[in-house]
């Protein structure tokens, strides 16, 4: 890459700082600057990035002259007109989760990003793990056969957000690596929820998607529960998976169990089967930091003009699940079809 990118990044609470770190890690580009509207926050910054640019302003960032790019971590009702603003003031945008607050927000972006030839990136930063990366091979190969269920478990105790529901929050990490490795949308969703706090949003919920030829896929995100988990089951004809993120070595592990259903008369007739135990292997996967991959897959796309992996259309295919479930918690579980 013969250009350096300027960056500037506009929110610095949870995320953000980990955001500046990669990015100052990157050689192909340079923070220009910081932005977030609590002092507090700025001047945590200017100690630690003496130098840089740090304000309360955010449009010093969109309109500054060095800045080429501009990185949104800020609460989910502020990304459609921040990544708006960014987007006409001739920046490339990288957008935290989710990309926006509805579908339609999400089409506006894009359209704006395609007039201007910019790009517009979702960070989903899972997609960018080795183990989502190897899952998606695995699947692609066809190692697992035909595809049955995806199985998915995301359960902590807080963060509360105050913007956003649950499934917002927690399921959009999972619907996007479904979205990624399955390669195909669902036909319809159906959800329930419950805010055990008045005046807050959903704090737990069950999320069902309905796939073509039978695939099924459900995810339980919860911000009571009192242990953390992120598992999930991908189940197929020849073998199924068991993904772990917080298992330090062996992430992903492949099981060569299953059952062999019976095809002839007599066996469907007498619901003959056999159950199938092999071997599980863990395969090696790569373990390079996910942000500081997307990191460089964004700086990329910006000098190549590629088309990032979690593009805007991604970002809307995902808000357009989390639109569909919130209508169906609404309704306590009523399905609710997808558009095509």
């Amino acid at each position: 890459m013969s250009k350096i990118i300027g960056v500037g990044v506009v929110g610095y609470g949870y995320w953000g700082p980990n955001l500046v770190r990669n990015l100052m890690a990157n050689p192909d580009c340079r923070v220009r600057g910081v932005s977030d509207l609590r002092e507090k926050q700025m001047a945590a910054a200017t100690l630690r990035y003496p130098g840089m640019l740090c304000t309360t302003d955010c449009s010093q960032i969109m309109n500054h002259p060095d800045i080429d790019a501009v990185v949104i971590a800020t609460p989910v009702s502020s990304h459609y007109p921040l990544a708006m603003q960014a987007l006409k003031a001739g920046k490339h945008v990288l957008v935290e989760k989710p990309l926006a607050s509805s579908s339609e927000q999400c089409q506006a972006l894009i359209e704006e990003a395609a007039r201007r030839n910019l790009v517009l990136m979702v960070d989903h930063t899972f997609i960018y793990t080795g183990a989502v990366r190897k899952i998606k091979e695995l699947v692609e190969g066809g190692h697992l056969g035909s595809l049955y269920y995806y199985d998915s478990v995301r359960v902590n105790l807080g963060l509360f957000q105050h913007d956003v529901n649950v499934l917002w929050d927690l399921a959009v990490h999972d619907l996007a690596i479904m979205d990624y490795v399955l390669g195909q949308p669902p036909l319809a969703v159906a959800a329930t929820g419950v805010a055990h706090m008045a005046g807050h949003p959903e704090n737990i919920a069950f999320l069902t998607c309905f796939f073509a030829d039978n695939l099924i896929a459900h995810f339980h995100v919860n911000w009571l529960a009192p242990v953390k988990i992120r598992r999930t089951l991908i189940g197929g004809s020849q073998k199924m998976i068991v993904y772990d993120d917080l298992e330090p070595s062996e992430k992903i592990k492949v099981y060569d169990k299953g059952i062999n259903w019976a095809d002839t008369p007599e066996g469907v007739y007498r619901m003959i089967n056999g159950y199938r135990t092999g071997d599980m292997w863990a395969p090696q996967l790569v373990g390079s930091e996910a942000l500081g991959v997307e990191v460089a897959h964004f700086i990329d796309c910006i000098g190549s003009g590629a088309k990032p992996i979690t593009d805007g259309a991604v970002g809307r295919r995902v808000v357009q699940i989390l639109e569909a479930a919130s209508a169906s918690m609404a309704q306590r579980g009523h399905p609710v079809e997808l558009e095509g």
